[in-house]
């Protein structure tokens, strides 16, 4: 298919410009790895009460008032992507899940639920019947169509750490795997926009993460919750979530160099600070994020680099999809530069220095695209 370009702008009601994210691209073929501990969520889902919940949400919501630049044929993209995002809803999959499904549409079939393609493919996401997606009718129903991309993308370990565009790749399976980045800034804008349409729309997408300490229900398709970090809710900056405990597994060194770490919480932010005081008055004793790394290693016996930009060569490069306790990721920039750096704790958790104004604190995996990781116990 011809490349378009894919301008954004968002109009909802009332003009208002919604930015998209912008594209983060990893040349790392570790970050497309599908086996690994992450894989949590092998489903059987039930279709006809997926399709019930699909009805209900999109029952009076109305996408005439929705307007992206960018889709050419909006009376017959706009419907497609409510019911893609509908379905995701449904299925309670992140709201990044909904953005990788709508940029694959885009990428697959602008958007328009087809009965052509490249051999036996059809619809919204050109499955074949051929490949096990089901049958062509089944296929030609978008509910379905939705649903399926969900199943296989939710069976892909570590996919909230990809890239949009790893993600959908590693779902399709594409001989352009690298076409679907540019639609992520369209799909992103386009899921906001289309959220905002169904009951209760003003509501963040992932707000099933909204209550600190309480563990997210399971939905439709029987997922326990992965080990993405979700699952403790939000995290005061510079605190502990409550019940996180290092696990018990990881290796003697990773522990006591997270346990370093977490001293350092609470503490702001200093770029090129050594690390060495972060809580004494000198603001260059702080520590921003690779020194972190650095002192945190130091306090074990590991000699580490200054950099994120050398730290990212230390040692051997594992998964996203296998990290352990005390693994280094890596994130913006590019997998051969990167720009930031934390430490993995385990149990879906990441300490970091995150920048200037923020302090030493913990995140959930599930905010981070991961372009590398290394091990260097």
């Amino acid at each position: 298919m011809k490349t378009l370009a894919a301008g954004i702008g968002v109009v909802f009601l009332s003009p208002i410009l919604i930015a998209g994210t912008g594209m983060m691209m990893a040349s790392s073929a570790d970050a497309v790895q599908s086996s690994g501990s992450f894989s949590s969520c092998l489903t059987d889902i039930d279709t006809d009460k997926v399709a019930e919940q699909v009805t209900k949400i999109l029952d009076g919501a109305s996408g005439k008032n929705v307007h992206i630049k960018g889709l050419d044929l909006p009376a017959e993209q706009v419907p497609n992507a409510q019911t893609i995002v509908a379905a995701g809803l449904s299925l309670d999959v992140p709201k990044k899940g909904q953005i990788v499904a709508l940029a694959t549409a885009m990428q697959e079939s602008r958007l328009r639920n087809l009965n052509y393609g490249d051999r036996d493919s059809l619809g919204l996401f050109q499955q074949r019947p051929s490949q096990g997606w089901g049958n062509a009718q089944q296929i030609r129903d978008p509910v379905y169509a939705s649903e399926q991309f969900y199943k296989h993308l939710l069976k892909v370990s570590g996919w909230q750490q990809m890239t949009v565009t790893q993600a959908a790749q590693a779902v399709q399976k594409s001989g352009l795997p690298d076409a679907y980045a540019q639609w992520e800034n369209l799909a992103t804008a386009l899921q906001d926009a289309i959220a905002k349409t169904f009951p209760g729309g003003g509501n963040d997408a992932d707000g099933k993460d909204a209550d600190q300490g309480k563990k997210p229900s399971t939905s439709t398709t029987g997922c326990a919750p992965g080990q993405d970090g979700s699952g403790f809710g939000r995290i005061p900056e510079g605190s502990v979530p409550k019940g996180y405990a290092i696990p018990k597994d990881a290796d003697p060194k990773a522990r006591k160099a997270i346990e370093w770490a977490m001293h350092q919480l609470g503490t702001l932010y200093q770029w090129g600070g050594s690390c060495t005081n972060s809580h004494g008055p000198d603001p260059m004793g702080r520590c921003d994020c690779s020194s972190l790394m650095q002192q945190a290693y130091a306090h074990v016996g590991v000699t580490l680099t200054r950099t994120t930009y050398t730290q990212v060569n230390e040692s051997k490069a594992v998964s996203p999809a296998q990290l352990q306790p005390g693994d280094l990721i890596f994130s913006r920039g590019s997998a051969a530069r990167p720009e930031h750096v934390g430490m993995y704790m385990g149990e879906g958790l990441v300490i970091e220095a995150p920048r200037t104004s923020k302090p030493v604190r913990i995140t959930p995996i599930k905010d981070w695209t991961i372009l590398a990781a290394r091990r260097v116990l």
